[in-house]
């Protein structure tokens, strides 16, 4: 079994765990991360006509965490701070500040549990827009403030031909997919993290399985390749 992991360099490392231990395992990056200055983060902050008056603080991702300083200044003292996603969370938890609540796929699970604004959200330049739509309409002001932006690594050769060689490809994200979609073959089976991107990755391919834990090593050696 050839298996390939997709994500950013150094962040594969946490899903070798979840592949057989007889599979072939090779790392192609399919995105890299343009992380911007912090002093243009908090220039932003301070343009968005509610700087240190934000009663909720969403974080989207781990790489938004890394940023936490910076936005919480711009926040009200005894801001609730949200998250989307466990990594996020624990990422946010290792700055020493607790978590009001999680969503476990999309900012847009949050909205039930916010309940004061401004809302000041932190992620990537592309975000998804679930979450404003549903805090505007019932009134709420929403700032989004970009921290880094993903884009498509340049694939050599070999990556490619590895990519399109794959009985098993892991998808962490769209974006990525909008990477892989063209080398990886159509009896390739696609592991992602879940329903999101799931969803996402099944318009174009049939064979996907979602769920990136522990049991997954035994789905993937019951496949028949």
């Amino acid at each position: 079994m050839n298996i390939v992991l997709t994500r950013e360099r150094g962040f594969n490392g946490s899903l070798r765990p979840f592949t057989p231990p007889s599979a072939i395992v090779h790392e192609v990056p399919l995105t890299k991360t343009l992380y911007r200055a912090r002093t243009q983060v908090q220039q932003d902050l301070e343009d968005s006509g509610h700087y240190q008056s934000f009663w909720s603080l969403v974080v989207t991702s781990p790489r938004s965490a890394d940023y936490l300083e910076t936005a919480i200044h711009a926040c009200q003292r005894d801001v609730s701070v949200f998250s989307v996603g466990r990594a996020t969370t624990r990422a946010i938890a290792s700055h020493d500040i607790a978590v009001a609540g999680e969503a476990e796929t999309t900012a847009g699970e949050l909205a039930a549990l916010i309940r004061r604004g401004p809302v000041l959200q932190l992620g990537a330049r592309a975000m998804r827009d679930e979450l404003p739509r549903a805090l505007e309409e019932r009134g709420v002001i929403v700032v989004r403030v970009a921290c880094y932006e993903t884009v498509p690594a340049d694939l050599a050769n070999a990556q490619q031909e590895l990519l399109a060689s794959a009985d098993v490809v892991f998808i962490g994200a769209p974006s990525t997919w909008g990477v892989a979609q063209s080398f990886v073959a159509r009896d390739a089976w696609v592991v992602v993290p879940g329903p999101t991107t799931g969803n996402v990755v099944r318009q174009t391919h049939d064979r996907v399985i979602e769920g990136w834990e522990p049991a997954l090593v035994d789905v993937l050696q019951s496949l028949d390749l």
